[in-house]
């Protein structure tokens, strides 16, 4: 067992709770998809991608300042 006086743990508690959360994110999500047709789940994709290109793409045109 750790012992929970030293430097980090809770740090480490804090990471874990992140991981939990965002497991039970996709856990919560997927439930919602499994109830979807063909075409709603095509649309989510499409969203999908989009707001990942928006928040980690590598486009270079975001970075311009005018």
């Amino acid at each position: 067992m750790t012992d929970q006086t030293r430097w980090g743990i809770p740090q480490v508690h804090k990471k874990n709770k992140a991981i939990k959360k965002q497991k039970d994110l996709v856990s919560s999500a997927m439930e919602c998809v499994v109830k979807m047709d063909e075409s709603g789940i095509t649309d989510l994709m499409i969203q999908i991608e989009a707001e990942y290109e928006r928040k980690y793409g590598k486009n270079k045109a975001n970075k311009l300042v005018l």
